[in-house]
């Protein structure tokens, strides 16, 4: 298993960077790799994102130095997405099969967590999401038709797109995760805007479902002073709190949201008009 840390930084600082700063700071560019987990640990409310691409062996989360417990989620809850082929996660011994799309909430205080394809030709990919948890909630596999589904935006402003919520508050009890999926409908391109930002917690975004020649362009920085990354299939961004996150595609495509922080409720966000952007 391999770990990056990513510190937080100020806004203030963030005016200043260049390109590849930008991206060396907010960007993973690396999430899934064959037969490894990969995590990233960001000091932004001590989220921890991942993935992990079994092969023909299971892959066991472990504990690094980072979290500094003896085990993976002896303090923390986890969210897990399966964006690839089928798999298994394998909590405590118990087995839970996911599809693509699927989803499984681990709550803190469970032990062993493996993860495996059922067929290493089409190897799973399991998306990982972590934060600190204060309390123990119950293991729950979550496929789309129990997720809340939203179907927000318009096809005139090419924003018409599918969110379904599978952890969150109406779904799933979780300490302070929140996890769901949006799919863009084929001719939209736009997530998340009009724009704006939720500074009481800091979000992380999967791209994936995205052509290999294809990219989105992410958006964040202040309201007013804005600045993009291009990202590419399966990679990852950690969007800081003060920022703005919106991002507008080559085409159609897919993304994780996550969220971790003081409140856990969806609609508690900053507004920022579009005119007002710079």
């Amino acid at each position: 298993m391999k770990i990056d840390v990513r510190h937080a930084s100020h806004a203030d600082a963030v005016r200043g960077y260049d390109t590849q700063t930008l991206r060396r700071h907010f960007l993973v560019e690396t999430v899934f790799a064959d037969g490894e987990i990969r995590l990233t640990y960001s000091h932004y409310d001590r989220m921890v994102i991942g993935g992990a691409m079994p092969l023909g062996e299971s892959l066991t989360l472990t504990a690094p130095k980072a979290v500094g417990q003896e085990t993976f989620l002896a303090e923390r809850e986890l969210g897990v997405l399966a964006i690839g082929g089928a798999g298994r996660v394998v909590v405590d011994g118990n087995a839970h099969e996911l599809r693509k799309y699927d989803c499984l909430y681990v709550g803190r205080g469970a032990g062993e967590v493996r993860f495996e394809s059922v067929d290493a030709a089409a190897p799973a990919k399991f998306y990982l999401v972590s934060t600190p948890a204060h309390a123990n909630h119950p293991t729950v596999l979550l496929t789309r038709d129990k997720a809340r589904h939203l179907a927000p935006g318009d096809a005139a402003t090419a924003n018409r797109r599918a969110i379904f919520q599978f952890i969150h508050p109406e779904v799933c009890q979780s300490c302070q995760l929140t996890m769901g999926l949006t799919m863009l409908e084929t001719g939209s391109v736009w997530n998340t805007m009009p724009s704006h930002t939720h500074d009481r917690r800091m979000e992380a975004y999967l791209y994936f479902d995205l052509d290999a020649d294809q990219r989105v362009f992410h958006f964040m920085g202040e309201p007013q002073e804005t600045r993009h990354m291009l990202v590419a299939n399966e990679q990852a961004i950690i969007s800081p709190p003060w920022s703005i996150h919106s991002g507008a595609g080559t085409k159609n495509y897919s993304f994780i949201w996550a969220m971790a922080g003081d409140n856990k409720s969806f609609t508690d966000m900053d507004h920022v008009a579009i005119g007002d952007l710079r």
